[in-house]
């Protein structure tokens, strides 16, 4: 059986906000997995999490460029947050995002291979700033959203310059109507995907087994119902999660719209834009996420230099 520790039962409740006990069962009873945990948690009713990505771990920036129908975001990771308020940092990523912008590189392995301004390539850029800064950093990933006649707007939120932070969104509207109205409808919902975190643009394009696993959830949590009833209660559950996970179905976060969903709001914006607006895509990056951070245990540390000695 897997040993169950402290911070095992920490990171669980800070996913699930379920009690202490509660969450060693948890874990016990799944073998110290967490996921699992999670799930055996929100069947005993004990959790209310529909979803949560891994801790966000890792330092350094995330950037976002765009251009007209273009827009792309890049994450560059560094091993302390002290490195993201460095200058030549900030310049090296936004140097990266720019090559981006301009190549149109669809992922970062076809980045890191792209002419850098001044000579060499993005990777050699990011060796030779490695050597200058004194930090291993990593070009983690990038993409690029584009549209054939619309635009493609981005926000930035904990910015610390123009077009870099902590969390970066992309969201492409594809529409022939007014590109002023366009760009200030992309930038608004942009600001919403941030603070919402969509799992997809609406229900059809969610990962069907994540649709499965809340099914199955759904389907133990109410267990011994009669058959219909139980149909009913799951189907009922599943469109309220679609509620909550896909951006089309999710009530906007701003209070002009009152309770509109983000497709009603793109609808009602046909009016301003003076043509029919298509939510085309949308991107969402937020630094080191899904990267688990290694906690140090300072007495260990400590002991073990003490043994070097």
């Amino acid at each position: 059986m897997a040993s169950i520790t402290a911070g095992m039962v920490k990171d669980l409740r800070e996913k699930t906000g379920a009690g202490m006990m509660d969450c060693k069962a948890a874990l016990t009873e799944t073998g110290g997995d967490i996921e699992s945990a999670v799930d055996w948690l929100r069947k005993k009713g004990l959790s209310k999490a529909a979803k949560k990505s891994g801790r966000v771990a890792a330092e350094g920036l995330v950037a976002a460029a765009a251009s007209a129908a273009r827009g792309v975001l890049v994450e560059v990771n560094s091993e302390t947050d002290f490195v993201a308020r460095n200058e030549d940092f900030q310049a090296l990523v936004r140097t990266i995002a720019d090559v981006a912008l301009k190549t149109g590189a669809v992922d970062a392995e076809q980045l890191r291979a792209q002419s850098y301004p001044g000579g060499g390539t993005v990777a050699e850029a990011i060796a030779s700033a490695v050597a200058t800064i004194g930090e291993n950093l990593t070009l983690r990933r990038a993409a690029t959203v584009e549209v054939g006649q619309g635009v493609v707007g981005f926000y930035v939120h904990g910015a610390v310059t123009n077009g870099l932070g902590k969390i970066a969104v992309l969201v492409a509207l594809e529409s022939t109507g007014d590109q002023a109205a366009l760009s200030s409808l992309a930038r608004m919902i942009a600001l919403h995907v941030a603070a919402a975190s969509p799992l997809a643009l609406d229900a059809s394009g969610l990962d069907p087994a994540l649709v499965e696993r809340e099914r199955s959830v759904l389907r133990e949590k109410n267990a011994g119902k009669p058959p219909h009833v139980l149909d009913k209660i799951v189907e009922s559950g599943l469109k309220s999660y679609y509620k909550e996970v896909s951006l089309a179905d999710q009530i906007s976060i701003h209070a002009e719209h009152g309770d509109k969903t983000i497709r009603q709001v793109l609808e009602e914006a046909q009016k301003s834009v003076g043509a029919p607006v298509r939510l085309a895509g949308a991107l969402r990056y937020a630094i080191g996420e899904g990267i688990e951070r290694q906690e140090a245990d300072f007495a260990s540390e400590v002991a073990a230099a003490a043994k070097g000695q």
